[in-house]
């Protein structure tokens, strides 16, 4: 089940027009509180599962082979679709260079522009450059992030938890640096590691417990420290998973306090869960999900 909506990127920041058609509307693409909102954010989230699932069928060569006509008219379905969306975003909001800048104004981009760029390259299967151009249309997968509360959680704790989790890269690169140095001294070019970007490389896999099995130690000494590496890698894995895992028990709590509930008649947001009327014109809520 996805859980409800919140709009995204923050409308605040895109600036909300003052009133007429453009306001409704960006309420309706906006602010999913209401029950216009709702059903839009259900409609796109529907037709983003759908496009992608027909970006992966078209892929198959059996498939595509049998029903081209079929994939290319969904296809272009989509395209206009997503299109208009896109435009709809820029329209309804008083700034709309910052939407188009913003994350998820790239995203919403990306869903469209690979179609509209094949256009101008020949339609020959030889031609890498239209297929990567199609499979780039993989990225709608992404718009699914503006819908699903939890994706913006996740999104918010990662971000709130960088600097952290860059000190901790730091460290596992130091230790893999100092250990694949070693690696190099101890097993040398004669047991695989040939230089020390490569014993770096048998570092990383190790302490990540990747352990490919391209490259292995032969001397006692040189196992010693593998099956080191391999118990700080078991470690080590449940470092940024606490980190990340702390902020979002710490936005989820945030999250539950307070609401982007909006009032459909005069537009006020920030409701708290339990409230039944609005704080501003006293007109009453929809309830929430």
């Amino acid at each position: 089940m996805m859980a409800a909506t919140v709009p995204a990127p923050l409308p605040d920041d895109l600036g909300r027009p003052a009133g007429g058609w453009r306001l409704r509307m960006y309420q309706v693409i906006f602010e999913s509180d209401t029950p216009a909102g709702r059903l839009f954010d259900k409609l796109i989230i529907a037709a983003i599962l759908v496009s992608v699932a027909v970006v992966i069928a078209d892929s198959v060569q059996s498939w595509h082979n049998r029903h081209r006509l079929g994939f290319e008219v969904m296809e272009w379905f989509f395209t206009a679709l997503f299109t208009l969306e896109y435009v709809a975003r820029l329209a309804s909001v008083r700034r709309p260079l910052r939407y188009v800048r913003s994350f998820f104004g790239v995203v919403d981009l990306l869903a469209v522009l690979p179609t509209y760029l094949a256009l101008f390259f020949p339609e020959l299967h030889a031609l890498i450059d239209v297929r990567i151009l199609r499979l780039l249309r993989i990225f709608r997968i992404f718009k699914l992030t503006a819908y699903v509360a939890e994706y913006q959680v996740l999104i918010e704790a990662l971000s709130a938890s960088r600097r952290k989790i860059l000190v901790f890269l730091s460290a596992v690169l130091m230790i893999v640096l100092v250990i694949g140095t070693i690696m190099y001294v101890v097993e040398g070019p004669g047991n695989g590691f040939t230089d020390i970007p490569t014993s770096i490389y048998w570092a990383i896999s190790t302490v990540t417990t990747v352990g490919f099995g391209d490259i292995t130690p032969k001397t006692d000494f040189g196992r010693f420290i593998a099956s080191v590496m391999m118990l700080i890698g078991w470690g080590t894995l449940a470092v940024p998973t606490g980190i990340v895992t702390a902020e979002m028990t710490a936005r989820r709590h945030g999250l539950f306090q307070a609401t982007r509930r909006v009032c459909e008649q005069c537009g006020t947001s920030d409701h708290e869960p339990d409230a039944s009327y609005c704080k501003h014109c006293g007109s009453p809520l929809t309830p929430a999900n």
